[in-house]
């Protein structure tokens, strides 16, 4: 079996270092427990890609585009043939935006 690679949107990226930033203004410990969590987490997903429920917030979701939250931060991946896309990273706080 081929690997799948995992790729970063840019604005996901940056909203994901945003996140642990703000979270490390309290405690880097936690900080970096919740950032490690999450990247365990993303890179488990190539294993089963489709593990974690539908995107509720995608219009017409055939399927690929799928979420989990974990630590109150929601991250949205889509399937591709040959790699997983992070989509988007967001506080769960924050209001849901539909695409």
């Amino acid at each position: 079996m081929d690997e799948i690679n995992i790729l970063w949107d840019t604005h996901a990226k940056i909203s994901f270092q945003k996140q642990i930033k703000r979270i490390a203004e309290d405690s880097i410990q936690n900080a970096e427990n919740v950032r490690f969590s999450i990247l365990s987490m993303i890179d488990k997903i190539p294993e089963n890609p489709e593990k974690f429920p539908l995107d509720r917030f995608k219009v017409s979701n055939n399927g690929m585009f799928r979420a989990f939250e974990k630590f109150s931060i929601r991250v949205v991946y889509f399937i591709g043939p040959d790699q997983i896309k992070i989509l988007r990273v967001r506080h769960t706080k924050q209001e849901p935006e539909n695409y």
